[in-house]
């Protein structure tokens, strides 16, 4: 099962963001395959707080649309939300420690713990911090493997 990371999603539902395009697509493509994929609680959470918050001042998604573009995510077929679970805190302790993670880099080591407890197998991302975790393989789909048609990709074309 793919999971999505919190900057795939930004950057899809920004039409401002320089790889929205790009993103947009990947998402399209991942809710239109028809196959199971994951949205980690934490990276909603996030998603709603980046997207209102200062970073984008005066163009800010307001709160209502913050929250009903998540409530579209929810609603696509296939997507499963998940959360900790009962393995969960063991999963965090082991991938903090041995990535020798602190401060705000726990944050990413607690979605890759969700994760790896619900047996996501890929994580869409454009962060490389998750390199950290190597029990949880990650993608960046916006960058054309040797495994896609150049079509599969409409910004590429």
């Amino acid at each position: 099962m793919i999971a999505v990371d919190t900057n795939l999603l930004v950057y899809a539902h920004r039409e401002d963001a320089p790889l929205h395009e790009p993103a947009l697509a990947a998402m399209q493509r991942l809710t239109a395959s028809g196959t199971p994929w994951a949205l980690p609680w934490p990276v909603a959470h996030e998603f709603v707080a980046v997207v209102s918050g200062k970073a984008f001042g005066r163009l800010r998604t307001p709160m209502p649309l913050a929250l009903s573009a998540i409530e579209e995510l929810l609603e696509q077929p296939g997507c499963i939300p998940i959360g900790e679970t009962d393995r969960h805190w063991p999963i965090l302790q082991a991938l903090v420690q041995r990535a020798q993670v602190a401060g705000a880099a726990v944050h990413d080591a607690r979605i890759a713990a969700i994760c790896i407890a619900h047996g996501v197998t890929e994580l869409w991302t454009l962060d490389r911090d998750f390199s950290k975790f190597p029990d949880l393989r990650t993608r960046n789909p916006l960058v054309l493997s040797l495994q896609e048609p150049v079509s599969a990709h409409p910004a590429r074309k």
